[in-house]
């Protein structure tokens, strides 16, 4: 009962949410992850011992293909060592050559017949020593070299058969390795001796044990190994320890080859009537490769066994909890006086009852509220009606006809007093006044009136200041500028900025140059407007402060809100690609540099 409470008071303290995710992992994720782990666990010991199983039956069956063959080996040694013919040459001293040659081909014909019919015999050698005896055929006389040999003292030595992995190179300079018997062949009443040598046909022996699967590699007694499936194998030490003193040598383990773990099984051979032994090793180098994908596969299977429904989980659990916050957050508004509830509710259960009621008294509520709302709303009417009359009035009081006729009177009496430059003065200022008072309100007007525009604030200006500004415009050919509209009073604030800021340190010979072009940029056409300076120009922090001044608002700085407010306008009507750049070295001027799209220009 106690932890039955303890549950409780540690679920009433977590969310919906949080209670979902809490029961899934506990009912779910917990027992799926604990019987998978047992799972993984079992299933690893079960392929890791049906792989040595089938490693230790391929072992098995190299070790009884090797006694099956150096078995047959041994009977036809048997035959050849007491054949009475090959007794009686190589124990006969031949008078001439000729007489052993025809001996030999009339009467020793028993080891072509074994060579000829025995695939598994690569070739049969006898060694003698019989001065008599030359090489021919299967007779070889035995050298100082020869009876050096370990394997040929050993066999004058003793009566006893034996084998031995014997190498010999071809004319080519290619090694190979057979597993040769070796047996002295007993002759009787003779000072001489001789030695049976019998080759084992390595490839008799590799189509017989060789296997997709598995590699298997063999030596005798403590020699190198003498047959592999893989034959770079040949001549090399076996790659495990083996305890030769061991009679019954068996191992079955794991060993690194080639940087991959492998099964790995050694048995010994007891070769038949002989006391040389056979150490065979097999190597599987698949089976843990195998078993590792089986093993993702299942640790797969048991992470969609979780994933899944996690994922469904999380879903409802998403949809639930939002259902739930909706309700609350409806029943939250209208415990604030706010009424304005959602018009519909996802679901048909409990939840959408509980919000069918809580429409129902918002409802009750808002008719009881809809004839002050109706009150409010006609009072705000009444105020924007007379927000309007207000706005007109003010408007009214500002006739511009009156301001465009007293200015002509001014001139004209200017004009009459001989004051030319008076006169002038008045008249670019009254048509000034005209453009901005005409474009106040509008959207667009066109490039042509717009540098129009600029070129009568410049002659004001160069009124104003004499020789310390001069003005030029230069327009690229071809540019028909009545079809181009852009933003009215655009460029005139770039070109006041300019003998503001630009030519403020200029006493005289200040340039203003207005450059109109277009370009074509990345397969789009644009039009580039520069207004460039001669004035003192600007150090690098200087200018990088003015970029920053142009990009973002600061309405507590004095500076540089025009060229903000137009690089605004800029980006609000054409795109955020569309801006102005400022480029300026000190003592070398400032151009600024505006830019527009062709085809939004031609379209407006």
């Amino acid at each position: 009962m106690n932890k039955r409470v303890k549950l409780t008071k540690i679920f009433n303290k977590s969310t919906i949410k949080q209670q979902l995710y809490t029961m899934y992992t506990v009912v779910m994720v917990v027992p799926i992850a604990l019987i998978g782990m047992f799972l993984l666990v079992n299933n690893y010991r079960l392929m890791v011992d049906y792989h040595r199983d089938l490693l230790e039956s391929d072992n098995l069956r190299v070790r009884n293909i090797l006694f099956e063959i150096t078995t047959q080996i041994y009977n036809i040694s048997e035959n050849i060592s007491f054949e009475d013919k090959l007794q009686d040459v190589l124990t006969e001293e031949f008078e001439t050559n000729d007489d052993y040659l025809e001996t030999v081909n009339n009467d020793v014909t028993i080891l072509d017949a074994f060579e000829g019919n025995y695939t598994e015999i690569s070739d049969i050698t006898i060694y003698t020593d019989n001065p008599t005896i030359s090489n021919y055929k299967q007779f070889v006389q035995a050298t100082d070299n020869i009876k050096k040999e370990g394997w040929y003292q050993k066999a004058i030595s003793q009566s006893g058969v034996f084998w031995e992995g014997m190498s010999w190179t071809d004319d080519y300079e290619n090694q190979y390795w057979n597993l040769c018997l070796i047996r002295k062949i007993p002759l009787v009443n003779s000072p001489y001796h001789a030695v049976l040598v019998i080759r084992i046909s390595d490839n008799y022996l590799r189509t017989r044990a060789d296997s997709n699967e598995y590699v298997n590699m063999a030596s005798v007694d403590k020699g190198t190994i003498f047959y592999s499936s893989d034959r770079t194998q040949y001549g090399e030490e076996q790659m495990l320890p083996i305890d030769y003193d061991e009679p019954y040598y068996q191992y079955m383990g794991n060993v690194s080859r080639n940087g991959n773990l492998c099964f790995v099984n050694v048995s010994t051979l007891h070769l038949y009537q002989s006391d040389s032994k056979v150490y065979i090793c097999t190597l599987n180098e698949q089976g843990y490769k195998s078993i590792q994908r089986i093993m993702y596969i299942c640790l797969a299977i048991i992470l969609l066994a979780i994933l899944i429904p996690g994922i469904m989980i999380h879903f409802f659990t998403t949809y639930f909890t939002e259902r739930v916050n909706v309700l609350r957050q409806e029943m939250h508004k209208a415990s604030k006086q706010d009424y304005e509830l959602i018009p519909t509710f996802q679901g048909n259960d409990e939840l959408s009852e509980a919000f069918a009621d809580l429409q129902v008294m918002v409802q009750n509520i808002k008719e009881q509220e809809a004839k002050v709302y109706e009150a409010q709303i006609n009072e705000k009417e009444l105020m924007i009606q007379q927000q309007d009359m207000e706005f007109k009035m003010l408007a009214s009081q500002i006739n511009p006809h009156f301001l465009y006729n007293t200015l002509e009177t001014i001139r004209m009496k200017a004009f009459t007093a001989g004051d030319k430059e008076v006169a002038t003065a008045i008249k670019l200022l009254g048509k000034s006044m005209r453009y901005v008072l005409e474009n106040t309100g509008t959207t667009f007007t066109t490039l042509e009136k717009e540098l129009n525009h600029v070129a009568t604030y410049m002659n004001i200006q160069e009124l104003r200041f004499g020789d310390r500004i001069h003005y030029e415009q230069h327009v690229e050919e071809g540019l028909d500028l009545t079809r181009y509209k852009i933003l009215p009073l655009l460029l005139q604030p770039v070109a006041e900025n300019a003998i503001v800021h630009g030519l403020e340190e200029v006493a005289t010979g200040g340039e203003i140059k207005l450059s109109v072009y277009k370009k074509k940029l990345d397969e789009k056409e644009l039009l580039f407007v520069d207004v460039t300076d001669n004035g003192c120009g600007m150090t690098a922090e200087v200018l990088e402060k003015l970029r920053k001044d142009i990009e973002i608002k600061d309405m507590s700085r004095s500076k540089s809100i025009g060229m903000y407010n137009i690089n605004q306008r800029i980006k609000l009507n054409y795109g955020e690609n569309y801006r102005i750049h400022v480029y300026s070295e000190p003592q070398k001027g400032t151009t600024v540099r505006l830019i527009f799209p062709v085809d939004v220009m031609l379209e407006q």
